[in-house]
């Protein structure tokens, strides 16, 4: 057999790329924390899984999770903790729930979170997110302008709320 497919040295995968970090300040709710604290901890036990492998030919997996290990390690250092509860429901506010109606009546409900925390199913937006930035500071009973790309839609703000601070059950 030719020499020339064989990979002789024990060193066949460099580090994988780091994950893009938002350039925005890295506000986090608790469960936004906690959630972070979780996937961090859940990566670094599946990373020591992968290393107890007796056949570990395929080192991607690895490099995967370490490169997963050093965006979380990253993030959770640059935390910024905001503790929603605290806040006066006057102004909408990261951390807080808002109830809206659009032009066609429909009532929505919004959260503004952590950017890891987003998540469009749970209603979940970040606070640089043009939604967001057209939420925060509004009162009850303001209408205010969310730009999309699709056109304007004007929201009258009908309530604000603390959020559920539990974390989701596991889907």
């Amino acid at each position: 057999m030719s020499r020339a497919f064989v990979k002789e040295d024990g060193n066949d995968l460099a580090p994988l790329p780091d994950l893009p970090v938002s350039p925005h300040p890295n506000y986090v709710t608790p469960r936004g924390l906690a959630a972070l604290t979780a996937r961090l901890q859940a990566t670094q036990a599946r990373l020591a899984a992968l290393r107890a492998r007796k056949d570990r030919l395929d080192r991607l997996p690895e490099a995967a999770a370490e490169r997963d290990i050093r965006y979380l390690e990253t993030r959770l250092r640059s935390a910024i903790l905001i503790d929603p509860a605290s806040l006066p429901l006057t102004e909408m506010a990261f951390g807080l729930r808002v109830v809206v109606r659009d032009d066609l009546g429909r009532q929505v409900t919004y959260e503004i979170t952590g950017a890891d925390e987003a998540d469009a199913r749970h209603g979940r937006i970040a606070p640089h997110a043009p939604l967001a930035r057209a939420l925060i500071g509004a009162h009850r009973g303001d209408k205010v302008i969310w730009q999309r790309p699709a056109g304007e839609v004007s929201l009258t703000i009908l309530d604000i709320l603390h959020a559920d601070p539990q974390p989701d059950p596991p889907t």
